[in-house]
């Protein structure tokens, strides 16, 4: 547009010369002409068509382009892997030509859409306590020094605005109902209606429609509490778009700067805080006040929480003949009864609990490591092992388990050993364990080692003494009048010398 209007103000006020234009500017005058018959803009030249290497796959990379924009945000393909595909192909070309052809198709894709009418939306408005939105987005965060990758679960009141945000290792269905209970609790009840996505953690297939095949674990949840769950269309993230601007809004409300803290509990114990706090400070946008106004006002609408839901997930395990049962490349110990036999384990976010025969075995805090390398963790839990060490007292000598007891145990353990049979006695003593307070047994050991009689008969007559309550000193003897020794006889033992001093033998 600059050249153009130089042009038309040298020829038409200063009245140069189409040579003279020409000469000045370096452009032929046949440009010249053309700038001149153009009223508004600079010409546009034809680009002449060059064969690019793209162009044998330029069928296969627009079906991709079309079915990845049918995807959810969290399935569609980069377009590094799009690249990739095309070079398994064949394709020799650099990333930066698909890199462009796939802008320019998507760029003229949306107008295509805008212009029939499908990049319009339409304004949702809920009643209080109707309707509540959940996602998951991945976020960071400092724990205990390290920077951990965390799995984020977004409630939000449709009504109210109130949101709510925990924060967990993983994204399964034990995470996703403790999510539940606890934004249920903050928010302050149950709104009758759920919107989510078509996550694999509730929806096992997506059929035609709304038709969908729901997990019968999520059913059990939605039941419980008796919420409505309903699924939003594939790629259409706009019907849940309140909690989709909860998760972007979030990014520089809670996780920037990025938070330290020493464990998970706290850092969530500090998200909802934060978020309750948040409430107070951000205005509503259509109801007047803040949000915490507005959620005041549906609270009432609200169904009762009642008690949380159990939210555990049962899976079949077998025990080792080591008395160990395997969960994520992790080993847990069992009671020796239970070697070589099926078991339950019930799964929670940060423990799980080992059943059978309608008992509780055992419980175990879960350890969720990422690093897939390396053999896992063992935990042993000495207790369990006590039944074959009294069969086979030997293996208490170099048991791995019996490396986790209490110090005053080892220290017992190192004194026995000593001796011949102290490995079957140090069985002996552990197996009071089983009938008798740990505690209580762990006390009378510890007196025993301080009082230098480190034996099965004085522990044993110590932890009796504790159990019952009687004086571990024996007071001193306080004798009747009647019985007291007028002269009390002195001890002499100059006679014992006298007696040797004499030359007496036996005839």
């Amino acid at each position: 547009m600059a050249l153009l209007s130089v042009i038309r103000r040298w020829h038409y006020l200063d009245h140069l010369s189409i040579r003279e234009i020409a000469k000045r500017t370096g452009l032929s005058r046949n440009t010249v002409r053309k700038y001149l018959r153009s009223d508004t803009v600079e010409p546009q030249f034809k680009v002449p068509e060059r064969p690019s290497k793209l162009d044998p796959f330029v069928d296969r990379l627009t079906v991709w382009l079309r079915r990845e924009m049918g995807r959810s945000r969290k399935q569609k393909r980069t377009i590094k892997q799009l690249h990739a595909d095309l070079v398994s192909l064949g394709f020799d070309g650099s990333y930066g030509r698909v890199a462009a052809f796939a802008r320019a198709w998507r760029d003229d894709y949306r107008r295509q859409q805008q212009m029939s009418g499908k990049g319009t939306f339409v304004p949702l408005s809920f009643a209080p306590g109707e309707a509540f939105q959940f996602d998951w987005s991945e976020d960071w965060a400092i724990i205990d020094g390290v920077r951990t990758k965390l799995q984020v679960a977004h409630f939000k009141l449709s009504y109210s605005r109130a949101f709510f945000v925990r924060a967990y290792l993983l994204q399964t269905h034990e995470m996703l109902f403790d999510a539940h209970n606890h934004a249920f609790r903050v928010l302050g009840g149950v709104p009758r209606r759920g919107i989510y996505d078509n996550m694999r953690t509730a929806v096992d297939k997506v059929g035609r429609g709304k038709d969908r095949t729901v997990n019968a674990r999520f059913l059990t949840m939605v039941s419980h509490y008796l919420f409505e769950a309903e699924f939003c269309n594939p790629a259409a993230g706009w019907e849940k778009g309140q909690v989709e601007k909860n998760v972007q809004d979030a990014r520089h409300r809670l996780w920037q700067p990025v938070p330290q803290t020493e464990t998970l509990d706290a850092l969530n114990s500090w998200l909802e805080d934060r978020c309750k706090a948040l409430w107070q400070d951000i205005p509503h946008g259509i109801e007047p006040g803040s949000v915490a106004d507005a959620w005041a006002e549906e609270v009432a609408s609200l169904m009762p929480m009642g008690r949380p839901f159990d939210g555990f997930v049962e899976y079949g395990k077998r025990v080792s003949p080591t008395c160990l049962v395997h969960l994520e490349r992790n080993r847990y110990s069992v009671p020796a009864s239970f070697a070589n036999r099926p078991v339950s384990v019930r799964l929670y976010p940060d423990r799980f609990l080992v059943v059978a025969e309608g008992q509780l075995l055992c419980e175990h805090q879960r350890i969720i490591e990422r690093s897939h390398d390396g053999p896992g963790r063992t935990v042993y839990d000495w207790r369990h092992y006590l039944a074959v060490v009294q069969r086979k007292p030997g293996a208490l000598r170099n048991g791995a388990p019996f490396l986790e007891m209490p110090d005053a145990f080892q220290r017992l353990q190192r004194h026995l050993l000593r001796a011949p049979g102290g490995d079957r006695e140090m069985v002996e003593i552990l197996a009071l364990v089983l009938h008798h307070d740990e505690q209580v047994v762990l006390r009378a050991v510890t007196m025993a080692l301080e009082s230098g009689v480190p034996t099965k008969t004085h522990i044993l007559n110590l932890l009796h003494r504790l159990i019952d309550g009687k004086p571990l000193t024996t007071p001193p003897i306080t004798a009747p009048q009647a019985l007291r020794l007028v002269s009390e006889p002195l001890a002499n033992v100059e006679r014992y010398d006298a007696l040797r001093g004499e030359n007496r033998h036996a005839s």
